[in-house]
């Protein structure tokens, strides 16, 4: 089994990358954040969890074990494939889908593309006691918090509140809103707001 991938990068799509390692070229297939720091041409490494099917053997790649460690705990709930697993992973950065999950956040999970609010309750009844805490760190190391929740400050909630009235996903927004107030907390409405779409779009 591969478990582990060093290689160039020959292709990034939209789902998936294809890396050539030994003279093989893999496709991988990977959650966004993964997506976003590969380049053409240059060398990458990644954590794999290889699935084998009746009908096809398939690799997922990740760029650190956090993520590979949240794909094997979701998609150990019955009902969750490999590919919702990526599209949760996709939606939101792994420290807010782990805050989701840790602080039984149904409504932040079932934003996701793909998940109902049955889908939701199953994982946060099968995984809120499982998920690591050091896994909802948010971006500074600052220890579990609850970033997935709704933004505490008052520009925070403006700036969530003004980014959904635009059209976007409530997960990937609320997770945004987050991290930027995690890098400076004293932002105002309309820096978020500007932030946020630079993020989003």
């Amino acid at each position: 089994m591969i478990a582990y991938l060093k290689g160039t990068v020959r292709e990034v799509r939209e789902a998936s990358a294809v890396v050539v390692a030994g003279g093989v070229g893999y496709e991988v297939h990977c959650p966004a954040s993964t997506l976003g720091k590969l380049v053409v041409g240059e060398e990458a490494e990644l954590n794999i969890r290889h699935v084998v099917r009746e009908d096809a053997q398939l690799l997922f790649g990740f760029s650190d074990a956090d993520s590979l460690r949240l794909f094997d705990l979701l998609t150990g709930v019955s009902g969750v494939g490999p590919k919702l697993g990526l599209a949760l992973l996709s939606a939101m950065p792994p420290s807010a889908l782990a805050q989701g999950l840790l602080a039984g956040d149904v409504k932040l999970l079932s934003s996701v593309s793909g998940v109902g609010k049955k889908t939701a309750e199953r994982l946060v009844l099968e995984l809120q006691n499982k998920v690591p805490e050091h896994l909802a760190a948010g971006p500074a190391g600052g220890g579990a918090g609850r970033a997935a929740a709704p933004p505490a400050s008052a520009a925070g909630r403006d700036a969530t509140e003004a980014l959904l009235a635009l059209g976007f996903r409530e997960a990937q927004v609320r997770a945004v809103v987050a991290e930027l107030l995690a890098a400076d907390p004293t932002q105002s409405a309309d820096a978020l707001i500007r932030k946020g779409l630079g993020r989003l779009r």
